[in-house]
């Protein structure tokens, strides 16, 4: 009885692993959740919010003032020992001297560098975006690859299983005398042919299974088991100006935020050229009966001056045109892409009337064809080699239709990705 109990209760984890791991086999990821999982963890994620963090973190220390000084030591004191010493009525030489000195700062330049600082996060929070969309658009093509590769698959499996009915029937006809040798060879070929195509599709589908749990941030090796659905998306009424780009693109949004640190920089360099003050204040202790005195002054810089504002003029004329350049910069891109978007838009939807002539006309034509050779060869009214040829004219359009679709639902993704579309 005891064994007994002991062999359930070893079982029970055993079964509950065995139970965990075939429920996350059959778990299916939708392309919405491959590319969730890439927004919240993949490295470049957790690379740039640390650094927006640390730029945040270094924005708090904008309104530091200068440091205070202070200095002790002997002040107008002569060589002579002797000296310091009272003689008389007449009192010693020399002194003591403690001084603290401190510098104000000017409250508009300290308000320049806060507004500076504060800003310098939006640019990296942009360019962060920019670098996300890349890899949610690479996912994107690795899973419409994927999926088209698993549709060959599938159709390549059924094409089989043609082909390997017509090379038996035409082994078990060649037995008796009937039947075409040279027909049957070439069938033989096409199915090691077809054979070494669905071990390299698997392969591939491999390969872009580990790509896709890098991306989403998981073990390469965890099964993957992917939907395949997807749909054309119909770009017909979009219109490609600037407006678009600069409201959805992060490169140019990022250097938007650039120009608008290179005002501010401008303006806090501006605010250097103002007086700064600042307050001094000496102690003496005089020797030999000295009484105590003190020193109270007042300081004010003067970087304005010609020769010692040099750096800070050039600095912001150089900001000035910076910006100027930034702004060349998005127009430029601006209409870059939107050249690239009309053309990418035609040559996707000339896929798609493509497409549909395929799925339409072409492929159900020669599916016919290939169920009336069947039946013909199978009542012995129509030859191998005309059986096979209506199968490798079938399984040729259904390899171009599908390399095909991949063209198109590529097109998709470049296009999306050039719009940042989210």
């Amino acid at each position: 009885m005891q064994l007994l109990m002991k062999t359930r209760l070893t079982l029970i984890p055993v079964l509950s692993f065995l139970f965990l791991r075939a429920l996350s086999a059959q778990e299916i990821y939708t392309l919405d959740r491959i590319l969730d999982s890439i927004r919240q963890n993949h490295p470049v994620v957790k690379m740039y919010t640390r650094e927006i963090r640390s730029m945040d973190e270094a924005a708090e220390g904008a309104r530091s003032w200068m440091p205070p000084q202070f200095a002790i030591g002997s002040f107008m004191t002569p060589y002579n020992i002797n000296r310091w010493s009272r003689e008389g009525e007449m009192t010693g030489m020399g002194s003591i001297m403690i001084s603290g000195e401190q510098m104000l700062p000017n409250k508009k330049k300290l308000d320049a560098e806060e507004r500076y600082m504060k800003a310098m996060s939006s640019a990296e929070y942009d360019q962060r975006n920019n670098v996300l969309h890349e890899l949610v658009h690479d996912a994107k093509s690795l899973f419409f690859e994927t999926m088209i590769l698993n549709k060959k698959l599938a159709v390549l499996g059924s094409n089989r299983q043609i082909l390997e009915f017509m090379v038996q029937n035409a082994e078990s006809r060649y037995q008796f005398g009937l039947g075409k040798i040279g027909a049957y060879y070439k069938a033989k070929a096409a199915l090691g042919n077809l054979k070494n195509m669905q071990w390299m599709i698997e392969s591939e589908i491999r390969d872009k299974h580990f790509r896709i749990n890098t991306l989403m941030g998981r073990n390469p090796t965890i099964p993957l088991e992917l939907d395949t659905l997807f749909h054309l998306n119909d770009f017909s009424l979009w219109v490609f100006d600037q407006a678009l780009f600069f409201s959805n693109r992060s490169d140019i949004r990022a250097l938007d935020q650039r120009i608008r640190l290179n005002w501010l920089r401008q303006d806090a360099e501006k605010q250097t050229l103002r007086p700064q003050f600042g307050l001094r204040y000496e102690h003496m202790f005089g020797f030999g009966g000295q009484p105590l005195l003190f020193n109270l002054m007042g300081m004010v810089s003067i970087p304005m001056v010609k020769w010692s504002s040099k750096m800070t003029r050039a600095n912001i004329e150089s900001l000035k045109w910076q910006a100027m350049s930034y702004e060349a910069k998005k127009e430029m891109l601006a209409n870059e892409y939107s050249g690239m978007a009309y053309a990418m838009r035609n040559e996707l939807q000339l896929k798609i009337r493509q497409l549909s002539g395929y799925e339409e006309t072409i492929i159900p034509a020669l599916k016919n064809n290939l169920q009336t050779m069947q039946l013909g060869y199978e009542q012995n009214t129509e030859e191998l080699f005309m059986l096979y040829d209506a199968w490798e004219a079938l399984n040729m359009k259904q390899l171009e239709y599908f390399d095909l679709l991949n063209q198109a639902l590529r097109s998709q993704v470049e296009l999306e990705r050039l719009i940042q579309q989210k």
